[in-house]
């Protein structure tokens, strides 16, 4: 089952379920939020929440996106209140990438990168037995809600910025109940948009690269996540495609178990707290960037993978380079 969040034609949000290939406006329902609080409240899973309200009149989502009318899969009245969060280095494959985009390929045990260390922690201790707590995994934080794109929207460097690159990954979307339980409520494709020159310089300024608006959705699958997720990435210029890879996720595909990536997520109180939204990036294993991509203003990232429904679509833009330092002004 998927879970959208589109406008109708008076410009209303409205809840849409896809089960197979037909997808409905969920009656009675005011947005993904109000339905995750209301099955929490009831005690029952998304699923049987859905069941429980009545179907309205069929859509078609695929037209909506091009018409700009579908929203992120959920989101929270306060922005402030919606986390955007990630873990790097967790699929097979993404501590090469890394290493590509860091250049250093050193053999002597001695010299071998963090990045590289921090990639064979995951694969040593990254999928614990059922209950045990296994190695923390690379952490990184993105933005509010305030950062989060829509579909199809744009995904804006900033002006200090150096690059403005996509990473096609899998989202887990949370919310928190009042007693500050997290609820896992589904996935999501996302687009983790970063500064790779910015990191490439130096390793520490891996946090400054991920301050990045990032998008995520049109849909949200409601159930467990496929252990073999074959998706494609590819980003078209003037309606080309210039460069397409295919991108692989889920368990079958990753260096740590989801419940090792959420224990460290959630094992801190700040990321606890009654009402808020949590959009976790696992990871990627690929990148344009490592393939020699240098993005341009205009580029369509497309993401999209079976079982998932419509693409992730975003144009990339570039703000005018800064040319002044920011002022603060003293009280």
């Amino acid at each position: 089952m998927l879970i959208s969040q589109v406008l109708d034609a008076q410009g209303n949000l409205c809840v849409v379920v896809r089960s197979g290939s037909e997808a409905c406006i969920l009656k009675g329902v005011k947005s993904t939020y109000d339905l995750v609080q209301e099955a929490i409240g009831k005690n029952q899973s998304l699923t049987e929440c859905i069941r429980g309200h009545e179907l309205g009149a069929a859509v078609d989502l695929e037209k909506l996106a091009e018409e700009g009318r579908i929203l992120l899969p959920i989101h929270h009245p306060d922005a402030a209140h919606m986390h955007l969060t990630g873990t790097g280095l967790t699929h097979l494959g993404s501590a090469a990438t890394r290493d590509a985009m860091h250049a250093k390929a050193e053999a002597e045990e001695t010299q071998v990168t963090d990045s590289m260390k921090m990639f064979r922690m995951g694969l040593e201790n990254g999928k614990p037995d059922e209950g045990k707590v296994g190695v923390q995994p690379e952490w990184f934080y993105k933005g509010n809600g305030t950062y989060a794109v829509v579909p199809g929207g744009d995904l804006v460097s900033p002006g200090f910025c150096e690059d403005g690159g996509e990473e096609p990954e899998v989202a887990g979307i949370y919310v928190v109940a009042a007693d500050g339980t997290p609820f896992r409520v589904g996935f999501a494709l996302a687009n983790e948009f970063s500064d790779h020159v910015m990191e490439r310089q130096n390793y520490l300024y891996l946090a400054h690269s991920k301050l990045r608006p990032a998008s995520f959705g049109p849909e949200m699958l409601v159930g467990p996540l496929p252990e073999n997720i074959q998706g494609t990435s590819r980003i078209l210029r003037g309606g080309a495609v210039i460069w397409e890879k295919p991108f692989l996720s889920g368990e079958a595909n990753m260096s740590h178990t989801l419940g090792n990536l959420e224990h460290h997520h959630f094992k801190y109180d700040l990321f606890c707290q009654p009402g808020d939204v949590h959009v976790h990036m696992f990871g990627t294993a690929t990148l344009s960037f490592a393939d020699g991509i240098s993005c341009q203003e205009g580029d369509e990232v497309e993401i999209s993978a079976p079982g998932f429904g419509v693409p992730l679509k975003n144009r990339l833009a570039f703000e005018a380079s800064e040319t002044s330092a920011t002022v603060v002004k003293v009280l």
